[in-house]
């Protein structure tokens, strides 16, 4: 599985003028550290206005950005034996739940103790090649603090049949969360687009001039007390923390997301209260729809209970 020279171009958007260069490269790939960036400046892989870019460089509406990503080798993710905890497994999947606190792949920076190095070990050369040596096998993320199923394919076949059917929004994906507030309707529907944040570009936000289109239905399983509610949010598209960005821009950010949701607010958690707790999809070699559950994590369990 060979890795390819990556190059990301960028034009400068006027909320963004006057931002470190090197600031505005970490804030558009966030797989990559800024200490990365930085090094990757240093050796020359950036360009401002098809001039050599320096670091502490503050950009211009209209500057015109290019950043080289060089090959990694394949020896910069090696495989780790970890207790998986596997819901399902064939010759073409893998159906995974994953804890709280892991990564789903290595990047620039961290190449271990994340679950494509238990995947290595566990599944041996038995991985779809389509995503590089950083993210074999992986056709969805889900975040670090986020619990829960995820799907893992074992061979560029399945990789594209689920790719696909993530394109076409066919993916059945229900998450289960805790959020603040009481809602006035047990049910409904959040479609607002989503994008960079203007205004911290490490942040996602509803951004109606240049998000993408995003799609949450949401309904309350339960009335918790006036501060929480445990609801249920199924997912038509699949953006960067679509949930967490929705859930918070209706008035009900998740509890223990100190990035979307108040500050100080976690009651000991460690980062968002939020269960990817279903995963259906056509397999790709059957034909067959599958559904999977993920049992809720005992963190989440006890929270309830306190409620």
């Amino acid at each position: 599985m060979e890795e390819k020279e990556q190059r990301y171009y960028y034009t400068v958007e006027k909320e963004q003028e006057g931002m470190r260069l090197d600031q505005f490269l970490a804030a558009e790939l966030t797989e990559h550290s800024r200490s990365y960036i930085q090094k990757l400046i240093k050796n020359g892989r950036v360009s401002l206005n098809e001039r050599p870019g320096k670091s502490a460089a503050r950009i211009q509406t209209e500057d015109r950005i290019l950043l080289t990503v060089p090959p990694l080798k394949e020896l910069a993710v090696l495989p780790e034996e970890m207790p998986l905890d596997i819901l399902y497994e064939d010759e073409d999947v893998i159906l995974i739940n994953k804890p709280k606190d892991m990564v789903v792949h290595p990047c620039p920076g961290r190449y271990s103790g994340t679950l494509v190095n238990g995947l290595l070990a566990h599944c041996k050369e038995q991985l779809s090649g389509i995503n590089g040596v950083l993210r074999p096998g992986i056709v969805h993320r889900i975040d670090k603090d986020t619990t829960g199923v995820l799907v893992v394919c074992k061979n560029d076949m399945a990789h594209r049949s689920l790719a696909e059917q993530l394109k076409e929004h066919s993916i059945t994906r229900k998450y289960e969360a805790i959020v603040y507030n009481n809602f006035s309707e047990d049910e409904g529907v959040i479609d607002a687009p989503i994008g960079r944040n203007p205004a911290d570009r490490k942040k996602m936000a509803v951004e109606y001039k240049n998000g993408k289109r995003a799609v949450t239905h949401y309904r309350v399983l339960d009335h918790l007390n006036r501060q929480f509610n445990y609801v249920e949010c199924q997912l038509e598209t699949g953006r960067t923390h679509q949930i967490r960005v929705h859930m918070a821009s209706i008035g009900h950010p998740l509890l223990g997301d100190e990035i979307y949701g108040p500050k100080n607010g976690r009651k000991g958690l460690k980062g968002q209260c939020l269960h990817a707790r279903v995963l259906g999809f056509i397999h790709p070699r059957t034909g067959k729809y599958m559904e999977f559950e993920a049992p809720l994590p005992e963190y989440f369990k006890e929270l309830l209970e306190k409620f």
